[in-house]
């Protein structure tokens, strides 16, 4: 309303206090003027309040959904998607669209409004002055679509170069160590150098666009200013037109064009904004692989909002019953694979690298589904129960364990977060943590930094054996969980194995065969098949593979230990 009223205020003063030279109602004016000053003072602070609002809102909730989706997306997702693409999606990706779009918003309708209640007032006071600026309108229209469609394909190339940008940091301080030990430091250097040198190209050539579009809006602008003054100059001289109706004409000229530019550059925002709007709506309208019924929703709820009042108790007996894996179609994992195990056993899947074996443990813990086939749990369907509630009775551990940054006793309770400090020191004993934990400055309180980057592996896989045992779980899922770790700390681990594994049902995948030996069953895969199975005196027995696979590790071992006596 205030950019409207203030050319016909002015068009007012001009005909009255100095066209006709009569200061009657110049008091009442100077206080109707200063009362719409303040007023269109007031408008701007709620313009920025509101677009202020709007934008932090906006980036909320798309940070709020995408963390929502990452919660409950698949280990497939993770196992195509570098950090670094999340990571940009996640911040400047939603920085930009929250900032354009609450901004814009407003803008556009301020635009919008403007143009219409000027077209409005100028086609009633002179349709003629009216089409000189109307007749540049469509030549706007053209060169937008012209630029629109380069813009937005550059500004696509830029977010893309920025994303590798991310994962390029991410990986360059996740791999630092690795990095400086190998002497890739030239290297590294050099890629990154290649991707920021190609995202200063792609940016470059959308600012150039972008530059250029602006300009030539503001050039036709002025072009058809220079038309309203030459005719309403002479309007003015023929006297049929006065100097304040001119003056009127010029600055809604001004103000129409003002909207147009104003547009003009919003459209070019627009484009940057699409280009990233595209990619968190890919991530977050990306369909996840594992996903309970609305059956099992209703009864059991989800990951996110679960109903553990509904949850029955896992006994532990699972069935691998002709089930099928594959990631690619063309590349099978497992065919037609059968396995019974009874409640309390424990069974160790040996095999060759890329044989299924953490396929097979993926599975049981439906971090991945069978493609066909089925995988029952107590005699039923595992898809007939929630994730929820298997993970909720299940512990794993990896091979490379992560610790999150906090405490010692902080990462031990996100595998119960309810448990108290007793239970996290009686489990920390247990796996044999307690001791080293007490030898650190603040014990149970000491930060483990980045990942667990004050410890040592061994320190850190103790930890997380004790976060997976300390939820009591009925199911316990080991990925080589001793692969990583010393000899002696090994032992610690295999002590507290012998004694929490009783009676509870475990899936064991085993590269060190001195760690499986007391197992139930061991079973030897060879590309998804079960080609021996049995325990370990019986496999030994028959001489075959296992016999070949346990005898040179053993010897390996032998020789090393033999070794290290030598030097000492």
């Amino acid at each position: 309303i205030g950019d409207i009223s203030f050319p016909l205020l002015n068009r007012y003063a001009i005909d009255t206090f100095i066209g006709k030279n009569d200061l009657t109602n110049i008091v009442g004016f100077s206080i109707l003027y200063v009362v719409m000053v303040l007023f269109f003072a007031f408008m701007i602070y709620m313009f920025i309040h509101i677009c202020g609002q709007i934008e932090m809102d906006l980036a909320y909730d798309l940070r709020r959904r995408m963390m929502n989706k990452l919660q409950t997306l698949d280990f497939s997702y993770y196992d195509v998607t570098s950090s670094g693409w999340i990571l940009s999606r996640a911040t400047s990706d939603i920085a930009r669209i929250s900032e354009i779009f609450s901004w814009a918003l407003v803008d556009t309708l301020w635009g919008v409004v403007m143009l219409v209640s000027i077209f409005v007032i100028l086609a009633t006071i002179n349709f003629q002055m009216l089409l000189w600026i109307l007749i540049i309108v469509p030549v706007l229209i053209i060169v937008t679509r012209f630029f629109q469609k380069r813009i937005l394909k550059n500004w696509r190339d830029v977010r893309f170069q920025n994303s590798q940008i991310t994962a390029g940091f991410s990986e360059g301080i996740l791999g630092a160590k690795t990095t400086k030990t190998m002497s890739l430091e030239d290297l590294h250097y050099s890629q990154f150098t290649d991707i920021t040198a190609l995202m200063s190209k792609k940016s470059k050539r959308a600012a150039y666009l972008s530059a250029f579009y602006g300009p030539f809006v503001s050039l036709v602008a002025s072009i058809s200013l220079g038309l309203i003054l030459a005719d309403g100059g002479y309007q003015v001289l023929g006297g049929a037109m006065s100097i304040g109706t001119m003056m009127l004409f010029i600055n809604y000229a001004q103000q129409f064009f003002q909207p147009m530019r104003q547009i003009a550059g919003l459209i070019s925002e627009l484009q940057m904004a699409q280009a990233s709007s595209e990619r968190v709506l890919s991530l977050l309208n990306r369909e996840e692989k594992v996903v309970d019924s609305l059956e099992v929703i209703k009864k059991y709820g989800t990951i996110l909002e679960p109903k553990p009042e509904n949850y029955e108790v896992l006994h532990g007996d699972i069935e691998f019953r002709n089930v099928g894996f594959y990631y690619n179609p063309n590349e099978i994992i497992l065919d037609n694979f059968n396995l019974s195990v009874k409640k309390g056993q424990s069974v160790a899947f040996v095999g060759e690298t890329g044989s299924g074996k953490s396929t097979l443990a993926n599975l049981m813990c439906r971090f991945y589904e069978p493609t066909s086939g089925q995988i029952l749990i107590d005699g039923k369907d595992y898809k007939e129960r929630s994730l929820g509630w298997l993970h909720s009775n299940l512990g794993y551990v990896l091979q490379s364990p992560h610790l999150f940054s906090g405490t010692i006793a902080e990462n031990i309770r996100f595998g119960k977060l309810d448990a108290n400090m007793d239970e996290v020191i009686a489990v920390a004993k247990l796996v044999h943590a307690h001791e080293f934990i007490m030898n650190q400055d603040l014990g149970y309180e000491s930060e483990v930094g980045e990942g667990g980057s004050k410890l040592s592996t061994g320190q850190k896989q103790l930890i997380s054996f004790a976060r997976a045992l300390i939820n009591n779980p009925a199911l316990i899922v080991l990925d080589e969980a001793t692969a990583s770790i010393d000899t002696q700390t090994e032992q610690f681990i295999q002590e507290a194995i012998d004694v929490l594994l009783q009676n509870r049902t475990s899936i064991v995948v085993a590269h060190r065969l001195s760690t499986i030996v007391k197992s139930d069953i061991i079973c030897v895969i060879d590309k998804g098949v079960i080609i021996e199975q049995g325990n370990h005196e019986e496999l030994l027995e028959l001489k075959g593979h296992y016999y070949n696979l346990y005898t040179n590790q053993f010897n390996q071992e032998l020789e090393n230990q033999l070794l290290k006596k030598s030097m000492v």
